[in-house]
């Protein structure tokens, strides 16, 4: 009786987010616990004192549904402008967290047509394309745990039951160092829980057509 008495308050915790397709938008179990906000220098250069906002999220109002989603926003500005070096890091780090991703129509046979919204902002088509992963190799050529880890390319949707997504993204830049902070979320819908975590990315321009993944430092946050 209790399992059931939990399944429901579950499922009706849900049913304001249901999606375009009778899909649950899975931002909606704790869109409220972690919010950030853009700040002033979404256009300015990177530097190492004034990191540049690259991604973020904003509650917008969804007028056929009417709620309020959290939705993933890009700096479209520094995507015009940006260098090729930039382009691959935070390609790279696109690969393993989701981006609002989704299927362009009916999900093919072979799940190659996954259409995730970062990757998309940097022309890299579709999630574990040969575009995506092909321009990922070429940069990361002599980073041989980068390439291991792109052989785990998977192509998750966002309406999977586990999955997870980005929150916030800045980048900053001294001579050939490129740091990445990112502030990233996850989900298991069938167990009702979720995660959150911070990571710190060093990357290294070895040539001007060469990147390094130096190091990685993840910190896992508490539930606000």
């Amino acid at each position: 009786m209790l399992k059931c008495v939990l399944y429901i308050t579950f499922f009706f915790n849900l049913i304001p987010c249901v999606g375009n397709r009778g899909t649950i938008y899975h931002r909606c179990l704790f869109q409220k616990d972690i919010t950030f906000k853009p700040n002033q220098n979404k256009n300015t250069p990177t530097s190492k004192n004034k990191p540049l906002l690259f991604l973020w999220r904003e509650d917008r109002y969804n007028k056929e549904y009417k709620t309020t989603f959290s939705e993933i926003c890009i700096n479209k500005s520094y995507c015009k402008r940006i260098t090729e070096p930039e382009r691959a890091i935070i390609g790279y780090i696109a690969t393993f967290i989701g981006s609002e991703c989704d299927w362009d129509g009916e999900c093919n046979s072979d799940r190659s047509n996954l259409k995730c919204k970062l990757l998309s902002a940097l022309k890299l088509g579709y999630q574990c394309s040969d575009t995506h992963l092909g321009f990922l190799k070429k940069w990361f050529k002599e980073d041989y745990k980068a390439l291991k880890r792109l052989e785990d390319c998977s192509t998750t949707p966002y309406t999977a039951t586990i999955q997870n997504t980005f929150e916030k993204m800045e980048l900053t830049h001294k001579n050939n160092n490129f740091y990445v902070t990112v502030y990233a979320s996850g989900i298991n819908s069938r167990e009702n829980r979720s995660w959150y975590w911070k990571e710190i990315n060093h990357f290294i321009l070895i040539n001007k057509n060469q990147v390094k993944l130096l190091s990685n430092k993840t910190i896992y946050l508490k539930k606000k």
